[in-house]
């Protein structure tokens, strides 16, 4: 009775130690995390801007290649007023969006975080094993780029400002948390897509690199255009094996309201955490892989550098 008494009196100070312990260390990580972002950012502004003939020049190329995208879409829902029940300000709101779910990524996993297999194959994932941090934190940090083609953010900005005047949207903050929900998951959806594929350097380094390269090509090509009309066989695969259909047309036909199911707007975030999860448990399998054989690709001359 004692002890059960003393096992009482004892359990909420221990409850209030341990939660003191867990909240110690998520101020630790997002300190950490913090810190390595500043530093990425002070090295990439140092590269930017270390003249300004490159400064303007990689502006410049940057909008270019933004504006290229979605200029096809664009030009073909201009010619006919549209495509289908896309009239040209919803169509113009997907290409912005589309846009967005492409820069950010850009933005936070440059340098072959997002193209995965390129580390793998290249041995370059030795160099990122060995960092006295977590895998998860240097793949979160190390391809973080906020002034590398910053201000090409901006021709995706504008478009889905000017559609959503257009189109009389009623932007709540509901209605903003939302589009950034959706457009998280849609990066997210992009990613483990990527990751899925790019995994596969685990076990076969150089296709693996050209597959990964491809499917992504496949995926940015696609994502702007609308996908009604297909057949339900068609677009189920661009839903699920290549999930072209929720990088911007579904999430943005569910913003706009052209999908009157009450759950739509929630479609495109539990999706995220399906693939989210599939590409993890691959990833983890290719890790253990790695572990017992290591780069492949170079073997006989030696890592890449």
């Amino acid at each position: 009775m004692a002890d059960n008494a003393q096992a009482a009196t004892s359990h909420p100070s221990t409850s209030l130690s341990g939660m003191a312990a867990r909240l110690n260390t998520v101020t630790h990580t997002l300190r950490r995390l913090l810190a390595l972002w500043g530093i990425a950012a002070r090295l990439d502004l140092m590269w930017v801007a270390r003249d300004l003939p490159t400064a303007l020049a990689l502006t410049a190329s940057d909008m270019v290649l933004v504006l290229a995208q979605v200029t096809a879409t664009f030009l073909l829902a201009a010619r006919f007023n549209g495509i289908g029940a896309w009239s040209v300000p919803r169509i113009v709101f997907m290409l912005g969006y589309a846009l967005q779910m492409t820069r950010i990524p850009d933005i936070l996993f440059n340098f072959n975080v997002s193209f995965i297999s390129r580390r793998i194959g290249r041995g370059q994932l030795d160099h990122t094993l060995i960092q006295p941090q977590p895998l998860w934190m240097a793949l979160l940090t190390d391809g973080f780029t906020p002034f590398d083609g910053a201000l090409a953010n901006l021709p995706g900005i504008a478009l889905l400002i000017w559609a959503g005047t257009q189109l009389h949207l009623a932007v709540t903050p509901g209605w903003v948390g939302l589009f950034a929900l959706n457009l998280l998951a849609s990066i997210v959806i992009g990613l483990a897509f990527t990751y899925v594929i790019g995994s596969l350097a685990f076990w076969a380094p150089r296709a693996a690199e050209e597959i990964n390269s491809s499917s992504w090509k496949l995926l940015s090509q696609l994502k702007q255009f609308p996908l009604d009309g297909l057949s339900p066989a068609l677009l189920a695969g661009l839903v699920t094996a290549v999930p072209v259909g929720l990088l911007a047309w579904y999430p943005s036909r569910a913003l706009l309201g052209l999908d009157h199911a009450p759950y739509a707007v929630y479609v495109t975030p539990l999706a995220a955490v399906a693939f989210a999860a599939i590409a993890v448990v691959v990833f983890r399998k290719g890790l253990a892989e790695y572990a017992r054989t290591g780069s492949q690709r170079y073997l006989a001359l030696g890592h890449r550098r």
